[in-house]
């Protein structure tokens, strides 16, 4: 069974950085893409960016595109999300999501419970 942790969530003042994790269990995150998203209340889920099986950092929003930076770390089957220059309207649930390698539409995909991330002075 394929399991997601994220952590590294918090309170950070504008113009802060925090740094997310996402510790896969059940799956090795080498034979998987592994994205983040992000929701704030009353607004729809936002896709901020994936990390390929091999490595390649793809699809960076410009909404956070030079202020977050997506890492993975096979042999601790983590994946990163470090955030800089955080801003208010950063502030949400932020959420990692694996997709399996080799397995066909979402049927592979896995989602973490998620992490609160809030800016403010």
């Amino acid at each position: 069974q394929v399991h997601l942790a994220e952590s590294g969530g918090g309170w950070v003042q504008p113009g802060g950085s925090l740094r997310l994790s996402c510790v896969a269990s059940g799956w090795p995150i080498s034979q998987s893409a592994v994205a983040w998203y992000r929701q704030a209340p009353e607004k729809a889920r936002e896709y901020i960016g994936i990390t390929t099986d091999s490595g390649r950092t793809l699809d960076i929003p410009a909404s956070v595109k030079g202020r977050f930076t997506i890492s993975r770390d096979n042999a601790k089957n983590t994946v990163y999300l470090q955030m800089d220059s955080l801003t208010p309207e950063d502030t949400a649930l932020y959420y990692c999501n694996l997709r399996q390698a080799g397995v066909i539409g979402t049927k592979g995909w896995h989602w973490g419970q998620g992490t609160q991330v809030t800016v403010s002075s």
